[in-house]
């Protein structure tokens, strides 16, 4: 008899960032979007038969990684923090590496994307609202060459 499956939930995730600092640095976030790969295409008529045209794949195309989470307090000695600023104030732009892992109850790894050659793009926070009670949400987004899934 076959193992019964199934489907899995999308919330108990994390993200870890490798190159910003000595070791793997595990940051929390409230969503991950843009895991995303398209091919592109060409269309290619067909020469002599004018009933079709052939569309052939070219290169593949991401989409830019968003990632959001609740604004911290204190950020001193943030590694995370450490490296967008050197990319938006100082302009030194360093490529890193990231994993997104789905986890499941045990917290053990169903699936995973490795993330290449990801850079902060843009950094935002939320608004500044007296009229509401939410948390302040800071939005980072990464471009990145390519994922890996394993």
């Amino acid at each position: 008899m076959s193992e019964f499956r199934w489907q899995h939930v999308s919330f108990h995730f994390e993200v870890s960032f490798n190159g910003i600092g000595q070791k793997a640095l595990d940051a929390k976030f409230q969503s991950v979007a843009g895991l995303e790969v398209q091919l592109e295409t060409e269309s290619i008529k067909e020469g002599g038969e004018n009933r079709f045209e052939h569309t052939i794949p070219l290169r593949r195309k991401y989409s830019n990684l968003t990632l959001k989470r609740g604004a911290l307090g204190a950020v001193d000695g943030s590694l995370l923090y450490d490296w967008c600023k050197r990319a938006f104030q100082l302009e030194q732009i360093r490529t890193v590496n990231l994993d997104v892992i789905l986890l499941n109850q045990d917290h053990k790894a169903l699936m995973k994307w490795k993330v290449i050659n990801a850079w902060p793009k843009s950094w935002k926070m939320g608004e500044l609202n007296a009229e509401k009670g939410e948390i302040l949400i800071e939005t980072l987004e990464l471009v990145y060459n390519r994922f890996e899934f394993s």
